[in-house]
């Protein structure tokens, strides 16, 4: 089976600098770029991949994903057999590959076992970056119960289950652990209250300060960080203060708690697409009317979030978080993005900047020798119509993740 790709007559996009650069052809081989100049040598059995112009530029990184979410009935994606479960996960990373999504991080929910089914080519989806299940105080984001529901824990062993109810320090530092343990690459914790769980409002802050700064010790001590679902400024400078690197969603900021966020090296992850799909479809879907209370507090403040944090030098990667028969909307995320920040800022978000937060900086999000074959080919320059990225994948006539096609439409495909 052919494993080397030769990419010619194209512009690449370099995402770092925001421009088009003319006249180099890439070398894929082995997974990998190979070769990335004026002056090619190719093997004679690479298969060429004439560009005619279009646009050669890195797979995308989507942030903030639930792989395992199939449904907006969260209870419902706990109970199915485990086989159906990873089974329904690996139709959505298929379907994200399919919009040019190379990379996903899962911030709960999906474990390293859906991880190395794709590196075992079982499941022809993108690279899976995991932290196992979101860390849930008992009441908190995650704990599904209703008020007078006290079954114990939340099914968290299954891949349908986001959340692990767990309170207390030695408790935190025991989750932590064994998350790691078991193939997490990063720390997940709900630091706030949250739209979908039943008894937290928006403004509740979860977690003491000690169980916090456990959690951050426990990652870097083995050398991850903690990322933390938060909304509110007070809840987000408290995790900036704790050590937090890595801040989803983050509607409610100001601007000197996004100073202080970029001070510390803190990245952002905006999920606004998520509030403008369940504001569409979430009464039709079974949302309640608290649960809507919720949607429009955080969806309010979500464009003011992203001025806030452009200006503050905040860095954001790309984020989607939708649940269920939302992913559709998975796309809608570009042209928000867009109403705010310019395309080569959109670009980075979901490529260098994503990269970084996966902790794979020269792996993934760029176009160079060395770095993972993860390529899409525009019809178009994407830095002048950020919608190219848009349309389920209609612009990207060829999408590479690892050096295998997973869609090409200029070239004879593998073997």
């Amino acid at each position: 089976m052919t494993t080397s790709y030769l990419f010619t007559g194209g512009r690449i996009l370099d995402p770092r600098s925001g421009t088009l650069i003319d006249g180099l052809n890439v070398l894929t081989e082995a997974g990998k770029i190979k070769a990335v100049s004026a002056g090619v040598e190719a093997p004679a059995d690479a298969v060429e991949i004439p560009l005619d112009g279009r646009t050669l530029m890195p797979g995308l990184i989507d942030c903030h994903v639930h792989v395992g979410a199939w449904s907006l009935d969260l209870w419902g994606n706990m109970v199915v057999p485990g086989s159906l479960a990873a089974i329904r996960a690996a139709k959505v990373m298929e379907e994200a590959l399919g919009r040019g999504f190379t990379t996903l991080r899962d911030l709960g929910g999906a474990d390293a076992g859906l991880s190395r089914a794709v590196e075992d080519g079982l499941i022809d989806g993108p690279r899976l970056i995991t932290c196992g299940k979101g860390l849930t105080v008992t009441g908190g984001h995650s704990d599904l119960r209703t008020r007078g529901d006290n079954r114990p824990g939340l099914l968290s062993e299954r891949v349908g289950s986001m959340g692990l109810i767990v309170d207390g320090v030695d408790n935190v530092r025991a989750a932590c652990r064994t998350m790691i343990k078991e193939g997490a690459q990063f720390i997940k914790v709900m630091a706030n209250g949250g739209v979908s769980s039943p008894n937290d409002p928006i403004h509740s802050i979860q977690y003491s300060r000690d169980e916090i700064a456990a959690m951050v010790e426990e990652a870097e001590n083995a050398g991850f960080y903690v990322a933390a679902h938060l909304y509110t400024d007070k809840a987000i400078a408290r995790c900036v203060e704790l050590g937090v690197r890595s801040l989803e969603h983050c509607n409610l900021i100001t601007a000197e708690t996004a100073k202080k966020a970029a001070e510390k090296g803190c990245i952002a992850v905006p999920t606004l697409v998520a509030y403008e799909a369940l504001a569409l479809e979430g009464e039709a879907l079974g949302l309640g009317a608290a649960e809507f209370a919720k949607i429009e507090t955080v969806r309010e403040g979500g464009l003011a979030s992203l001025e806030i944090m452009r200006d503050a030098g905040l860095k954001m990667a790309f984020g989607s978080d939708l649940l269920g028969e939302l992913r559709k909307y998975h796309c809608m995320e570009f042209e928000i993005l867009a109403r705010v920040l310019t395309p080569a800022d959109i670009i980075r978000s979901a490529t260098i900047i994503g990269a970084e937060l996966c902790q794979m900086d020269g792996e993934i999000g760029v176009v160079a020798e060395g770095a993972e074959a993860d390529l899409l080919v525009i019809d178009g320059n994407p830095l002048a119509d950020i919608s190219l990225l848009a349309g389920d994948g209609v612009n990207m006539p060829v999408i590479m993740k690892g050096g295998k096609m997973a869609k090409n439409e200029l070239a004879m495909p593998d073997g």
